[in-house]
């Protein structure tokens, strides 16, 4: 099976707002960054996370696409929507020190993330009717994955450049993978 996973378009966020769960919009001319990818037509399915900047562009290329809530971006409860030099210190510096493990207020922690992300992935790669598969979705997720797929420290995740409107192409064979492309 050939899954590529891209990562919604470019937001508009000039307030450096922390978002995840939170609907944040495109920026603005968006249908030019669509215009601009270069996307398959031959997917056996789409699956878009909920959010509106991954369904606007599933919309877009006409796909017939699933909605899987796993495939959200983290969950930073209180924080969503709020500007990162507003979220007080003593409820940040923990969780920039631990993000792993600390649950940002009233979110989640990357554990709970990651098993709702590798919960959907295991399910997919178990389908054996499927060749081709497009994923749409946010770099934590995309991030996740790939730790996953490569089994680096989840610490490292955010060593991973994941690149707005761009695609990681994976290849599952057997149960054993290869990372193809990085940000095409």
């Amino acid at each position: 099976m050939e899954i590529h996973l891209i990562r919604h378009t470019a937001v508009e966020n000039p307030e450096n707002l922390c978002y995840g769960f939170a609907e944040m919009p495109l920026r603005r001319g968006f249908i030019r960054d669509f215009e601009a990818l270069e996307m398959d037509g031959d997917y056996d399915a789409v699956i878009a996370s909920p959010s509106q900047r991954c369904r606007l562009l599933a919309d877009h290329f006409k796909y017939h696409y699933l909605v899987d809530e796993r495939l959200r971006e983290m969950n930073f409860g209180k924080w969503e929507l709020k500007k990162w030099t507003d979220i007080p210190e003593e409820e940040i510096n923990p969780w920039y020190k631990d993000f792993v493990h600390v649950k940002t207020s009233g979110g989640e922690n990357l554990i709970e993330m990651q098993s709702r992300v590798l919960n959907c992935w295991q399910e997919l790669i178990q389908k054996k009717d499927l060749n081709k598969v497009l994923i749409i979705t946010h770099a934590g997720v995309i991030r996740l994955i790939l730790q996953d797929v490569l089994q680096f420290p989840l610490e490292n995740m955010f060593a991973v450049q994941i690149d707005y409107g761009k695609k990681v192409i994976i290849n599952e064979n057997k149960g054993l993978f290869s990372v193809k492309k990085v940000n095409v």
